[in-house]
C-alpha cells in the first residue's frame, strides 16, 4: 500500500508512488521530488493478489518556494505561467551559495555566478525588489525553484506578441502608479497581473542606476559577447529588447516548465 501522484488525474502505481510495509488500515507517507507551483493528483492504493485498488482523487498544489525559503506568487498570461515577483535566491537549487559581490571592480571583472542587491542593500530592496543576477548567474539555468526557469527569448517574445505587440506590452506589465514608478509612469495598466517593478540595474562597471525609472530582465538567450534583455520604461508604454554585456546586473523572472 502507499500513494501515488501525478499532475494528470486518477494516478496509478505506474506513476509516481510510495510503497509502504505497514500492515494498519491508516498509514501516513511523504511525496518528494515535486515541482513548485504545480497541482497534483494523488490516491492511496493497496494491491494484493486480487489486483490493486484506489483511493479517492485528491488535488493539493505546491507551494512555490525557492532554496533560501522565499515563497512567490504566480500569473498565467497566455500559454505560460510567470512568477508574480523578481527572483530572490541566493543559492543554487542544489543548495550551493551563489557569489555575492559587493565591490564595483570585482563585479565588472568577473565571470562567476553573482549577485547582488540595489545599492547593496538587502533591508531596503530585496523583499519589494528581488535581486540583480549578472549574466553568467542565468547562464547556469540552476536558480529558478525546481520545476520552473528563467524565461528565454523566445517567451519573453511570445509574451510581446500575445499582448498586442512592443509598443504597448510595457503598460499591461507595468504596476500602476507612482508608489514605486517615476511619474507619469505612462500607460501603466498593470491588466495581466505581471505587476512590473522599476528595480533598476548595475551597470558593468558596478555603478547602481535607474531605480524607480526602468525595468529590466534578463532572458536565456546565449551569445557570445553580449546578451538579450527586456526594459520597460516609466514614460512610456512599449518594452524594448536590448544586447547588453554579460556584467550587467539586472532581475530575472522565472517562468514554469511546459
Amino acid at each position: 500500500k502507499g500513494v501515488c501522484w501525478s499532475t494528470n488525474q486518477q494516478p496509478t502505481v505506474a506513476d509516481a508512488k510510495t510503497m509502504e510495509s505497514i500492515t494498519e488500515l491508516q498509514f501516513a507517507s511523504t511525496m518528494s521530488a515535486l515541482k513548485a507551483g504545480y497541482e497534483y493528483h494523488v490516491r492511496a492504493y493497496a494491491t494484493n493478489a486480487v489486483g490493486t485498488g484506489y483511493g479517492e482523487d485528491k488535488t493539493f498544489t505546491t507551494e512555490i518556494m525557492d532554496f533560501d525559503g522565499n515563497v512567490y506568487n504566480t500569473v498565467t498570461i497566455g500559454p505560460y505561467t510567470w512568477m508574480v515577483e523578481n527572483l530572490k535566491v541566493t543559492h543554487y537549487d542544489v543548495g550551493l551559495p551563489l557569489m555575492k559581490i559587493t565591490d564595483n571592480t570585482v563585479w565588472a571583472t568577473t565571470e562567476f555566478q553573482a549577485y547582488c542587491w540595489y545599492n547593496n542593500d538587502s533591508t531596503a530592496f530585496k523583499d519589494v525588489y528581488g535581486a540583480l543576477y549578472n549574466w553568467y548567474a542565468v547562464d547556469s539555468r540552476s536558480i529558478c525553484p525546481f520545476g520552473w526557469h528563467i524565461a528565454t527569448v523566445y517567451e519573453w517574445d511570445g509574451l510581446i506578441n500575445y499582448l498586442g505587440g512592443a509598443d504597448v506590452v510595457g503598460g499591461k506589465l507595468k504596476e500602476t502608479g507612482i508608489t514605486h514608478w517615476f511619474s507619469p509612469n505612462t500607460g501603466a495598466t498593470n491588466e495581466t497581473g505581471f505587476t512590473a517593478l522599476p528595480a533598476g540595474n548595475r551597470t558593468n562597471v558596478g555603478d547602481f542606476t535607474n531605480m524607480g525609472s526602468l525595468g529590466t530582465w534578463w532572458c536565456y538567450y546565449y551569445a557570445p559577447s553580449s546578451v538579450y534583455a527586456y526594459t520597460i520604461s516609466y514614460d512610456n508604454s512599449s518594452v524594448v529588447k536590448y544586447l547588453d554585456p554579460k556584467n550587467m546586473g539586472f532581475p530575472v523572472r522565472c517562468i514554469k516548465d511546459h
